[in-house]
């Protein structure tokens, strides 16, 4: 009879073999995001995409042809005791063999009136590139997945004024020769939803006060309701916004940036 950390395993390569396991592998395969003699810190923030992502890696390395190494981290930026607890239970379950390290990122995003959420993400990363880094890594694997994708490009246009999606992998700009991939690139919200509710798993979503004051910043769930909307009238509207990062018609802009130049289509017109 197979334990409960076993039965939540295999229903990855099983039950939801088509939602995420072959979506997973596919955008391992196609953006080349695990290479031989990798050593990758799987960043674990709690919440059911990290898990799910420390959970497919582990399977990928006892099955996967590639050589690679790797670690599971959990920053913990000042969680409440019952967070906290919540992550290290869910940890146990799922058998994940976490290393923990601290930071005060809640405590100076305290002190922020405006965008606590975008220093909160940046502060974040930061961290995690350096423990990373110490732990001789030379990638850091974020649980980012195909809604994040499609909700950031949404975001750029009516937010940001810009066409801006989220790659699949990175260079750092800051921590040489380190890299970031998103491993679970192609995989629906929906399915990590549902493989959580079949396992009867429950996990923290964001634990800061400003979520728990309905502070935080509801632009990304205001695309991700439009989205839905639109979905019901037609089912291939998500794949289409995310299918139009990989078809820009550079003929038909106005402008491109290129290393932080500004191209204008007047530039090449009529030449």
């Amino acid at each position: 009879m197979l334990s409960r950390k076993e039965e939540i395993e295999r229903s990855i390569i099983t039950k939801f073999r088509k939602e995420i396991w072959r979506p997973f592998t596919k955008a391992i395969r196609e953006y080349q995001l695990i290479q031989e003699g990798d050593k990758i810190a799987v960043c674990i923030s709690g919440g059911k995409d990290s898990m799910l992502l420390a959970k497919c890696i582990e399977e990928l390395k006892k099955h996967n042809k590639v050589n690679f190494d790797v670690c599971y981290i959990v920053m913990n930026p000042g969680y409440r005791d019952e967070i906290y607890n919540q992550i290290l239970e869910n940890a146990r379950i799922l058998g994940i063999d976490i290393q923990i390290f601290n930071s005060n990122i809640f405590d100076v995003v305290d002190k922020q009136v405006s965008s606590p959420c975008y220093l909160c993400a940046r502060m974040r990363r930061g961290f995690l590139y350096a423990r990373a880094q110490e732990l001789g890594c030379n990638k850091i694997a974020l649980g980012h997945h195909f809604d994040d994708v499609i909700e950031t490009i949404l975001l750029s246009i009516f937010y940001g004024g810009e066409y801006k999606s989220m790659p699949p992998k990175l260079w750092s700009s800051n921590f040489s020769g380190m890299e970031l991939i998103r491993p679970l690139y192609l995989v629906r919200e929906d399915s990590i939803v549902r493989w959580a509710k079949y396992n009867d798993l429950k996990f923290i979503n964001c634990a800061c006060k400003f979520t728990d004051s309905s502070k935080m910043d509801s632009k990304r769930l205001e695309m991700k309701n439009l989205i839905h909307e639109f979905e019901k009238k037609n089912p291939n509207v998500g794949a289409n916004i995310f299918k139009s990062s990989e078809n820009v018609n550079v003929e038909t802009v106005l402008a491109i940036k290129m290393d932080g130049k500004k191209i204008s289509f007047l530039d090449n017109y009529g030449k």
